[in-house]
């Protein structure tokens, strides 16, 4: 039996292998690679995809499924914190667009409902792309990254009521009033619902499935929350990206939240893949080749105007100046919502056909060079910021109740996360003086409400690091998740202070060498210190001795964890003694068996049979450390045996 879309699978996937594996090589975003497959293998290319509306078809679970995942590592509590940027921000950014695009339309001599509706297109980013780059880059929790969040939800909110106003502006419009008044209506109900299903409902339904171990179950369970949250939500009118991420919202509330993502996440890549190829095969080469001046000049327009459009917006949240950066150009694109109400409009005569294919190939050009300017957009921050083109209002009222004078022999915590709080805590236990950086309103407000010395601002700022009197400090940690400002952070107080001793907190190993050529004494990376938790609880449970353990975890922070990079075996310092070939186990007495039950341990003869000695045995509330010969074993005893471990198995079974 011939399939077609088998065979246009295939072809897609093996494009992409080829492409995204020579970009890689090339440390070119993987994103860019499925966007030119797409442009490569499309109708307008190489034509080698005849099924181009089922792959179109398919590619939107991609979109479902990485919302979906980016709602399970979000929180409702965490999307509350970010409701003014949201209904603000994400307010101000469209509203300000839809009407810049409209009076330059306008003014180009079209009409005033065509004008309307290019503003329309051109107000919304691209969530998939930008979400997808920030979470590859882990810069979803920072702040440019929740800011970028939150206007992307307010677009895919907003984007329902633009398909709905179509038909008024259009004049083809029917009971309108009673569309958005029912929409308004299926809204709070889906909110609700959410808010319901995610305190009550899922938790348990998931405690439920877990109980039974399997992981088909969970797999199923966990795909149907997800399609079914989106279908409902499509139902009423609004977009199934939201609703895959309110579905995702509801399981982060449950414990089963990373199972849950660890479990869908391979199925999102493959799908989110299948997205970008679809969307480079919108792009029309022939037409862009022969409009590609026109082309670039509307994409430069569009650069320019949208990221200052959002840094308006952001500026007003009173974000700093680094934040507003970034952000703003992380969502200057052109959104894949756009290309559903470009069909909208061509329907209802508000785009012609080559306007729509302008429209096309501007935001197309638009997705493919996002990638690129993320990764600059730290760069450029800096190098507005150093050339003093924003001035600094960082600092609260905060700072002048603490001035420098007063830190002296201190420590400076940059941050007030986990991490920073933890430290803060140690600190205040042993006396040590210190004094906190944080920009986060949120965890500025927990800093503030236990009154402790915290400066409010962008430690990226030179303000902010001179009023810490960094060369009166005695230590510095820099504790923050966004890398980028982690190495301007740390080139700062180096040109500040040569002296002074400074530890920073990592997530990987790669990166160790970088912080340290950049002047950290100490570096802490994330995945490794657990690994050596790990293996340290494990050499203990092989019973190393506790100075083998302590010599093993120097050694490897000596070599800068080296032993977990190289292919070497382990550093020439550490030498492992031999582990003895038994082990120390508690086992149960479950059986109802006359062999065992009320016999005596010299009966038995345990010893001599299997080759394991009882240590000990725990009696309900009594612990029998002495073991007699004459000792009778009853059921429900916890024997601690000691021997080799499948001698211990070989008894276990008697048990």
């Amino acid at each position: 039996m011939h399939l077609p879309l088998l065979q246009d699978l295939v072809i897609l996937l093996a494009f992409s292998i080829a492409i995204v594996f020579i970009l890689n090589r090339l440390k070119v975003p993987s994103i860019l690679g499925f966007l030119l497959t797409g442009v490569i293998i499309g109708p307008h290319g190489l034509s080698l995809i005849k099924a181009v509306e089922e792959v179109e078809i398919i590619s939107e679970i991609g979109v479902i499924l990485l919302l979906f995942v980016i709602g399970l590592e979000m929180s409702i509590k965490q999307l509350i914190s970010i409701r003014k940027t949201v209904f603000v921000g994400g307010a101000l950014q469209v509203g300000i667009t839809v009407i810049v695009a409209f009076f330059v339309y306008y003014l180009l001599g079209n009409s005033v409902q065509e004008s309307v509706f290019i503003g329309f297109l051109f107000s919304l980013s691209s969530t998939a792309i930008v979400l997808k780059v920030f979470q590859d880059r882990n810069e979803l929790s920072t702040p440019h990254g929740k800011n970028a969040l939150a206007i992307l939800i307010f677009q895919d909110l907003i984007v329902v009521p633009m398909m709905l106003v179509t038909p008024i502006i259009s004049g083809d419009s029917e009971d309108v009033s009673g569309s958005i008044i029912s929409l308004l209506i299926k809204t709070i109900i889906v909110i609700v619902i959410t808010i319901v299903s995610a305190r009550y409902l899922v938790p348990r339904l998931m405690h439920s499935i877990a109980k039974t171990e399997s992981k088909e179950l969970f797999l199923l369970t966990t795909f149907t929350i997800c399609f079914a949250v989106a279908f409902l939500t499509s139902e009423a009118g609004l977009s199934l990206a939201l609703g895959a991420f309110l579905a995702g919202l509801i399981i982060s509330e449950s414990e089963y939240s990373h199972q849950a993502t660890s479990t869908i996440l391979p199925f999102g890549e493959l799908f989110t893949s299948l997205f970008f190829i679809s969307v480079g095969m919108l792009l029309n080469i022939t037409f862009f080749i022969n409009n590609i001046l026109l082309v670039l000049l509307i994409l430069l327009a569009v650069f320019v105007g949208k990221s200052l459009i959002t840094a308006l917006a952001i500026t007003v949240l009173r974000y700093p100046p680094r934040t507003i950066i970034i952000t703003a150009l992380s969502l200057f694109q052109v959104g894949e919502f756009s290309f559903i109400l470009s069909k909208v409009g061509i329907q209802y005569n508000l785009l012609s056909e080559s306007t729509n294919q302008i429209f096309l190939a501007v935001s197309i050009m638009s997705m493919l060079i996002t990638p690129f300017v993320i990764i600059v957009s730290e760069k450029v921050a800096f190098g507005v910021l150093k050339i003093g083109v924003f001035k600094s209002n960082d600092v609260t009222k905060n700072e002048e109740e603490l001035k420098p004078e007063i830190y002296k022999n201190h420590l400076v915590i940059m941050g007030y996360g986990v991490n920073g709080s933890n430290l803060v805590k140690a600190a205040k236990h042993i006396n040590i003086p210190y004094v906190i950086v944080e920009k986060d309103k949120d965890k500025l407000k927990n800093a503030f409400s236990e009154n402790l010395p915290v400066i409010h601002g962008d430690a990226t700022n030179e303000v902010i690091l001179n009023n810490l009197n960094l060369n009166q400090a005695r230590a510095l940690v820099i504790a923050i998740s966004d890398k980028q400002a982690t190495r301007a952070i740390l080139s700062k107080v180096r040109q500040i202070c040569q002296s002074l001793y400074i530890i920073v907190r990592t997530r990987y190993v790669k990166e160790i060498e970088e912080l340290h050529a950049l002047g950290a004494d100490e570096v802490i990376p994330e995945e490794f210190e657990t690994s050596i938790e790990i293996f340290t609880r494990v050499m203990h449970n092989f019973l190393i001795p506790k100075i083998e353990i302590d010599n093993f975890t120097e050694s490897l922070r000596t070599n800068d964890y080296n032993f977990f990079q190289a292919k070497s075996s382990r550093p020439a310092t550490y030498n492992l003694p031999e582990i003895p070939e038994f082990n120390i186990t508690t086992l149960q007495v479950s059986c109802d068996s006359g062999k065992i039950l009320k016999k005596t341990i010299r009966d038995l003869d345990i010893r001599n049979a299997f080759g394991v000695n009882i240590l000990s045995i725990k009696r309900g509330e009594e612990i029998i450390n002495y073991v007699r010969p004459d000792e009778v074993i009853r059921r429900e005893d916890l024997l601690f045996v000691q021997g080799k471990p499948e001698q211990i198995e070989i008894f276990s079974k008697l048990l």
